[in-house]
């Protein structure tokens, strides 16, 4: 409404200055002309479909734009007082907007991070790189018991639900996952036609809610699920346990957000919060987790299956692993979700203080898969501040097939991190329900901006990759990672981290998890004690 009155003022103030210029001075000719520019750049800015902030904020928005100009002196203003508490490192948000744009994202004058400080990583180039590949290598997700296994791009979209973003947004999000030949993942809120109308491919994302697929009650309804996972655009299918931002309670979104359109695609009431339970009601231990997972994928006709979790205990991981061996069956795919991503409003609490940060979480996996002698039939994704080509490289170096990126996905397709999500007032129409805001995120547009973002970042990582000496992921080791530790002392991950060989657990736990799994039962996901 706001860009409607101010267009209205303007238009207003032009005919009431056009008849004072009639019968005054010279002066007033002057002021009709700043109006009537005034007025024709609004008018303007109404109908562009490029730039969202424009769109629902005309005239004023420009602000924006000459305070980015400003962008390197502002930057060196906040570098020198350590803005927000953190060093400054390269500014990745303008690298993302740029390739969304289609724009190189060189930049001059080198690094803007002090490489000499204490956590400093960074990857081994080769001497003797090899060409880099024509097109980026892709991942096959799909165990022995998957009979429609499904070609993975190395980063994808992760999951968002619709009611955390708008309608427009996804649309955009996942027209563009279409162009790239990348998958779109749904979150938690339930399959809805605007994660299918760009014709992309789709990972159907079931939390504790089961919506989209629930009984009156909430609880899982297998008949709801199989009309829904039939859906030739649904090509995998992941059972959120937990998520980054707040792992261990369940997802929210605010009664101001839950219209009548989002409700019904939820089975829940419109205009009250909408809250999942923590935990789920279709399984209680990581044996009927794992006969639950046998038995989407049979419902599915044969879809690979998965699961997503934010890794707290390393006893509750091995226990799944038990789980997995003791009945035969395991699941596709794991995603590994780091404490440190998650786009949801959540407590300051959880965000800062609960569960495992990426790269140890995905490290654990990882090692429990290898360990179990369960890693060469699960594929393992991982989501948390991926943004960057060298994220995904670090990424599948630390245990990871491929990756998956939220915020960053957010911001190719206009997301200037306002932080308004929980509100309904984001002014760029991505995280809103008010169609007035949304209205102002060119699908068309931004659905390209995604593509290119996703696109260039891919072949970012294979650029690296091949920097590194190697042509293809299977090539990468931790030893091409390494880390400052101390002022004089540079490890490999090779040498932090503890590496278990295929099987180990099994066969003779090493000392450092020996206790961890022992305490593990597939029949509790707490630890067991024994004596």
């Amino acid at each position: 409404m706001l860009r409607f009155l101010l267009v209205g003022a303007l238009t207003a103030a032009v005919v009431i200055t056009g008849f004072a210029a009639v019968v005054g001075g010279w002066a007033w000719w002057l002021i009709l002309g700043l109006l009537a520019g005034l007025l024709v750049l609004g008018t303007y800015d109404l109908l562009q479909r490029r730039h969202s902030v424009l769109r629902n904020y005309p005239v004023l928005g420009h602000m924006r734009y000459l305070l980015e100009s400003l962008r390197p002196e502002l930057q060196q203003y906040f570098i020198e007082r350590n803005y927000d508490g953190r060093p400054y490192d390269r500014d990745v948000r303008t690298i993302i907007y740029e390739r969304a744009k289609g724009i190189h994202g060189e930049l001059s004058f080198g690094t803007e991070r002090d490489i000499e400080e204490v956590g400093y990583e960074y990857l081994v180039h080769s001497t003797a790189p090899v060409p880099e590949p024509a097109e980026p290598p892709r991942v096959l997700i799909g165990g022995p018991e998957c009979s429609r296994p499904y070609s993975m791009s190395l980063l994808n979209i992760s999951s968002m639900s619709f009611g955390a973003l708008s309608a427009n947004a996804l649309r955009a999000l996942n027209k563009g996952a279409a162009m790239g030949g990348f998958a779109h993942d749904t979150g938690e809120g339930g399959l809805t036609p605007y994660h299918l109308d760009g014709g992309g491919d789709v990972v159907w994302e079931i939390g504790s809610g089961y919506f989209g697929t629930r009984t009156e009650d909430g609880r899982f309804d297998p008949e709801k699920f199989v009309d829904q996972a039939a859906h030739p655009q649904v090509k995998t299918i992941s059972l959120k346990l937990s998520q980054g931002a707040k792992p261990g309670i369940g997802g929210v979104l605010p009664a101001a957000k839950v219209s009548d359109e989002i409700a019904r695609y939820r089975g829940v009431p419109a205009h009250e919060k909408c809250v999942s339970p923590s935990a789920h009601s279709a399984f209680h231990t990581p044996r009927e987790l794992i006969r639950f997972i046998a038995t989407m994928r049979e419902l599915s006709g044969g879809k690979p299956v998965g699961f997503k979790l934010c890794v707290g205990s390393r006893v509750e991981v091995l226990a799944i692993c038990k789980a997995m061996l003791d009945e035969g069956t395991a699941p596709d795919f794991i995603i590994v979700d780091g404490a440190e991503g998650g786009t949801a409003a959540a407590p300051l609490e959880y965000e800062d203080h609960v569960g495992l940060p990426l790269t140890s979480g995905l490290i654990t996996v990882h090692n429990a898969l290898v360990g179990s002698g369960l890693r060469e039939r699960i594929k393992i994704g991982a989501s948390g501040k991926v943004a960057l080509g060298n994220d995904i490289v670090k990424r599948l170096i630390q245990g990871a097939d491929y990756t998956n990126s939220a915020r960053a996905m957010m911001m190719a397709v206009g997301c200037i991190q306002a932080q308004r999500c929980h509100t309904n007032t984001c002014p760029v129409g991505v995280a809103t329900q008010d169609p007035k805001r949304a209205r102002a995120l060119d699908v068309e547009d931004k659905s390209v901006r995604a593509y290119r973002y996703q696109d260039a970042t891919v072949r970012q990582s294979s650029r690296i990759m091949a920097s590194l000496g190697v042509s293809d992921p299977s090539g990468l080791t931790p030893h091409m990672l390494h880390k400052k530790v101390g002022a004089t002392e540079i490890r490999s991950y090779a040498e932090l981290y503890e590496w278990l060989a295929p099987g180990e657990l099994v066969a003779e736990s090493p000392q450092s998890w020996a206790a961890d799994w022992t305490a593990a039962s597939p029949d509790t996901f707490r630890p067991v004690m024994r004596r």
